[in-house]
């Protein structure tokens, strides 16, 4: 049976942090259970706007849930113009629902490691996001950058990790040379992280 026919058409903010809670307590990831699950929250600003904070000059990473270290739930906000790197997950799971505004993904793949030659990274896939919208990676599918191409309108994103996401790896584009970055929260809770 398909679990995601197990999922009703219209979730809670509360029902859907529930429900990825169950999704996560045992040690099988059922991708599509967990996608039909973020589909079926319909994004209520009301909701999540206590844990959207933005940050002028970067997109900024809000922990909402910390899942008793199974998985981790985050509001991502992104300013207009901004976006991430290219980026690894770290072999987590990484779901994301468009909860306002607009996003666009674009996917790559691993670069080629050669002794003496710097190659651009490859472009495998490219998508545009609106509010509503559920996508799903993971390092056996690439490496991929999101970003908000308005520079008019802010956007905000649910994102969604298991195991949660502690580092990850930055690509350069031009050249696929990589480097390790911490991942670091810029509220929790609905708090301001204190800046030291």
């Amino acid at each position: 049976m398909d679990s995601s026919t197990l999922v009703s058409d219209s979730l809670s903010w509360e029902q859907v942090k529930e429900e990825i809670a169950k999704a996560f307590s045992t040690e099988n990831v059922d991708i599509d259970h967990v996608k039909a699950l973020l589909s079926a929250y319909k994004s209520n600003k009301d909701d999540w706007i206590r844990f959207a904070y933005f940050d002028k000059y970067k997109y900024t990473r809000n922990l909402v849930d910390d899942g008793n270290e199974r998985y981790n739930i985050l509001i991502l906000c992104w300013g207009e113009g901004l976006g991430s790197s290219i980026h690894d997950h770290a072999s987590s799971h990484c779901f994301m629902k468009i909860l306002d505004g607009e996003l666009k993904e674009t996917r790559y793949s691993w670069p080629v490691k050669t002794a003496d030659e710097i190659q651009p990274m490859k472009q495998t896939y490219e998508h545009n996001m609106t509010t509503n919208d559920v996508a799903y990676i993971s390092d056996t599918i690439g490496l991929h950058r999101v970003e908000n191409t308005s520079h008019t309108d802010p956007a905000v994103s649910l994102h969604v990790y298991c195991p949660p996401i502690r580092m990850c790896k930055a690509f350069e584009e031009r050249t696929g040379q990589s480097y390790t970055c911490n991942v670091t929260f810029y509220s929790k809770a609905g708090t301001r992280v204190p800046v030291l």
